[in-house]
């Protein structure tokens, strides 16, 4: 059912070029991991703040100013992604590293959107919440920080042994 779709995205012209370009292909992968390297440093950090951790750091601030960091880098992230993606698309299609992959991405973006949308909105200061620096930092927000990690680390290494599987 998709072998049609992803056999025409990996003969695209687009996938054609990067596939035969010696530097853009290794360019687009250091974009990819440049990008990942942001996302999941900003992560981590504020993962590390929900635990407990980096009490020097104003959770409110922090939170805002690496979630910011974590967006951009999607702008690298997602569309050289893509193109990773489409220069390889059938065989990374059928690739469980790479279905683990994505389904642990998904988890990943659910994770911080609930922590965004509902645990920080709730415990956010500036939104008339209850979080105050210093204070105990209340259970959902310490597990979704546990979960974060968790996951951003499991993509890594799912990205990691696409290579190997």
């Amino acid at each position: 059912m998709l072998e049609p779709i992803l056999l025409g995205l990996e003969g695209s012209a687009v996938a054609e070029f990067f596939r035969r370009s010696l530097w853009l292909y290794p360019a687009v992968e250091i974009l990819h991991i440049v990008g990942f390297v942001i996302l999941v440093g900003a992560a981590f950090v504020m993962d590390l703040r929900l635990l407990g951790r980096l009490r020097a750091l104003p959770i409110t601030a922090t939170v805002h100013s690496l979630s910011r960091w974590a967006r951009w880098s999607l702008i690298l992230v997602v569309p050289s992604g893509l193109i990773l993606f489409i220069t390889d698309a059938t065989t990374l299609a059928a690739n469980p590293a790479f279905q683990l992959k994505l389904v642990l991405l998904a988890v990943a973006g659910v994770n911080a959107a609930l922590f965004h949308r509902v645990v920080f909105r709730d415990m956010d200061v500036h939104r008339g919440g209850a979080w105050r620096d210093g204070a105990p930092l209340p259970l959902p927000a310490r597990l979704v920080g546990v979960l974060s990690m968790v996951l951003w680390f499991s993509v890594i290494a799912c990205g990691r042994l696409i290579a190997y599987v």
